[in-house]
Protein backbone atom coordinates (compact mmCIF):
# COMPACT_ATOMS: atom_id res chain seq x y z
CA UNK A 1 0.00 0.00 0.00
CA UNK A 2 1.27 3.43 -0.89
CA UNK A 3 2.26 5.82 1.84
CA UNK A 4 -0.04 8.84 2.00
CA UNK A 5 1.43 12.34 2.00
CA UNK A 6 1.19 14.05 5.40
CA UNK A 7 -1.01 16.73 3.83
CA UNK A 8 -3.67 14.15 3.02
CA UNK A 9 -3.50 12.69 6.53
CA UNK A 10 -3.89 16.08 8.21
CA UNK A 11 -6.80 16.96 5.88
CA UNK A 12 -8.60 13.76 6.86
CA UNK A 13 -8.90 14.97 10.46
CA UNK A 14 -10.69 18.16 9.44
CA UNK A 15 -12.89 16.66 6.70
CA UNK A 16 -14.21 13.12 7.25
CA UNK A 17 -15.48 12.94 3.66
CA UNK A 18 -11.95 13.46 2.33
CA UNK A 19 -10.74 10.63 4.55
CA UNK A 20 -13.43 8.32 3.11
CA UNK A 21 -12.43 9.24 -0.46
CA UNK A 22 -8.85 8.02 -0.01
CA UNK A 23 -9.54 4.29 -0.66
CA UNK A 24 -11.51 5.15 -3.80
CA UNK A 25 -8.71 7.37 -5.09
CA UNK A 26 -6.15 4.66 -4.32
CA UNK A 27 -8.22 2.19 -6.38
CA UNK A 28 -8.41 4.68 -9.26
CA UNK A 29 -4.61 5.01 -9.15
CA UNK A 30 -4.18 1.20 -9.21
CA UNK A 31 -6.64 0.84 -12.08
CA UNK A 32 -5.09 3.60 -14.20
CA UNK A 33 -1.58 2.28 -13.52
CA UNK A 34 -2.64 -1.19 -14.66
CA UNK A 35 -4.44 0.18 -17.73
CA UNK A 36 -1.42 2.24 -18.80
CA UNK A 37 0.81 -0.80 -18.32
CA UNK A 38 -1.52 -2.77 -20.58
CA UNK A 39 -1.45 -0.02 -23.22
CA UNK A 40 2.35 0.10 -23.23
CA UNK A 41 2.92 -3.61 -22.70
CA UNK A 42 5.32 -3.05 -19.80
CA UNK A 43 5.49 -2.00 -16.15
CA UNK A 44 4.43 1.58 -15.45
CA UNK A 45 4.95 3.23 -12.04
CA UNK A 46 1.96 4.88 -10.37
CA UNK A 47 3.71 8.27 -10.45
CA UNK A 48 4.04 8.19 -14.26
CA UNK A 49 2.85 11.52 -15.77
CA UNK A 50 0.32 9.80 -18.05
CA UNK A 51 -1.13 7.84 -15.12
CA UNK A 52 -1.37 11.02 -13.05
CA UNK A 53 -3.17 12.80 -15.89
CA UNK A 54 -5.68 9.97 -16.27
CA UNK A 55 -6.26 9.80 -12.50
CA UNK A 56 -6.93 13.55 -12.44
CA UNK A 57 -9.39 13.23 -15.32
CA UNK A 58 -11.29 10.44 -13.55
CA UNK A 59 -11.43 12.33 -10.26
CA UNK A 60 -12.60 15.50 -11.98
CA UNK A 61 -15.30 13.49 -13.75
CA UNK A 62 -16.63 11.63 -10.66
CA UNK A 63 -15.52 13.88 -7.79
CA UNK A 64 -18.79 15.65 -7.07
CA UNK A 65 -20.88 12.48 -7.23
CA UNK A 66 -18.38 10.62 -5.05
CA UNK A 67 -18.45 13.36 -2.40
CA UNK A 68 -22.27 13.57 -2.44
CA UNK A 69 -22.57 9.79 -2.13
CA UNK A 70 -20.16 9.66 0.82
CA UNK A 71 -21.90 12.58 2.54
CA UNK A 72 -25.26 10.82 2.16
CA UNK A 73 -23.80 7.61 3.61
CA UNK A 74 -22.45 9.54 6.59
CA UNK A 75 -25.85 11.20 7.17
CA UNK A 76 -27.79 7.91 7.00
CA UNK A 77 -28.83 6.29 10.27
CA UNK A 78 -26.36 3.60 11.44
CA UNK A 79 -27.05 0.11 10.17
CA UNK A 80 -29.12 1.19 7.20
CA UNK A 81 -27.87 1.05 3.65
CA UNK A 82 -28.61 3.83 1.20
CA UNK A 83 -30.42 2.38 -1.79
CA UNK A 84 -31.19 4.69 -4.69
CA UNK A 85 -34.84 4.45 -5.68
CA UNK A 86 -36.11 5.51 -9.08
CA UNK A 87 -39.77 6.47 -9.34
CA UNK A 88 -41.30 6.13 -12.77
CA UNK A 89 -43.48 8.84 -14.27
CA UNK A 90 -46.51 6.48 -13.96
CA UNK A 91 -46.01 6.18 -10.20
CA UNK A 92 -45.72 9.95 -9.77
CA UNK A 93 -49.01 10.56 -11.58
CA UNK A 94 -50.92 8.12 -9.34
Amino acid sequence: MEKLPSVMISMSHSDPVTFRQIPVIQQIIRDETWLEGERRGCFVPSNDPVVREHVCQVILRIGRDLRETLMAEMAAPPGRAMIPIRISEDDRAA
